[in-house]
């Protein structure tokens, strides 16, 4: 009888960087900017845009921060519980000041939203990435850029960075209506801001104005959010439109209705 192969290991992230809070600020009610300063973010080199930091925050709000222990498949800490490690898409980098920005999504009484709205200068935290973002085809026409909350960060980025020429939409679906914010305002681009309906699972709204928008095998597609209503997006786009896979980008931030205490939530 042959033996098993090993389980597939997956590639190790790059080693947390020790950070403080510098400061919050507030870009909506929902929405709150955190910027991070340390000495070793002078060396870190940010990925295309709607790219990823992994943020390690205390396990609990006041507690000393714990560096965790890849085990080659996720950070445990040495007694095997998880830590609050939360994907995120890094913002404003100033190499001179070694300080970055990102944006969380507040979800109530989420472990990241609550550190979130409580941080302080000086409170500790820490950095591992940055992670793939998305290569921007220079030479294609039309885009189309949609997702939730979970995606304004990265969404502001693309549209900051979108050729300027292209005919863009931007479809953003928000549970509230105060959570909708001002991206850099360019000619060519509609952003078509859709309203999750109470009650309803999240997608409800922006799937369907997914699939309402015309969309060629020569659109370029960039999509985010939850987890079940991206799948539903990728199956669009392959099997009813036929769009190329290499033509489309759909990421699973966060999937509704697993614990907080996940390490692969997005923002």
């Amino acid at each position: 009888m042959s033996a098993e192969p090993p389980p597939k290991m997956r590639r190790e992230p790059p080693a947390f960087r020790q950070l403080t809070v510098v400061g919050t600020a507030r870009r909506t009610p929902h929405l709150v900017r955190v910027t991070l300063r340390g000495a070793e973010l002078s060396t870190f080199v940010p990925p295309d845009p709607a790219g990823s930091v992994r943020l390690l925050i205390p396990d609990e709000l006041g507690a000393e921060l714990v560096i965790p222990v890849w085990n080659g498949n996720a950070f445990f800490h040495r007694d095997g519980r998880r830590p609050l490690v939360r994907t995120l898409t890094p913002l404003r980098h100033d190499t001179a000041a070694g300080e970055l920005d990102v944006d969380v999504v507040l979800h109530g009484a989420a472990p990241l939203s609550e550190w979130a709205v409580a941080a302080q200068p000086g409170d500790p935290a820490a950095l591992s990435g940055p992670g793939r973002g998305y290569s921007v085809d220079r030479e294609a026409t039309t885009f189309v850029v949609a997702g939730d909350e979970s995606a304004i960060p990265a969404i502001g980025q693309l549209v900051d960075v979108l050729p300027a020429t292209a005919l863009t939409t931007v479809l953003v679906e928000v549970a509230h209506p105060d959570a909708r914010v001002t991206f850099a305002d360019h000619a060519n681009v509609d952003v078509q801001w859709v309203d999750l309906p109470a009650g309803s699972e999240p997608g409800a709204a922006l799937v369907p104005a997914v699939l309402a928008t015309d969309i060629t095998a020569d659109t370029r597609v960039w999509a985010a959010g939850e987890a079940a209503a991206m799948q539903r997006i990728r199956r669009h786009l392959f099997t009813v439109v036929g769009l190329p896979r290499s033509r489309a980008t759909v990421r699973g931030y966060w999937k509704h209705g697993r614990s907080a205490s996940t390490d692969d939530g997005g923002e």
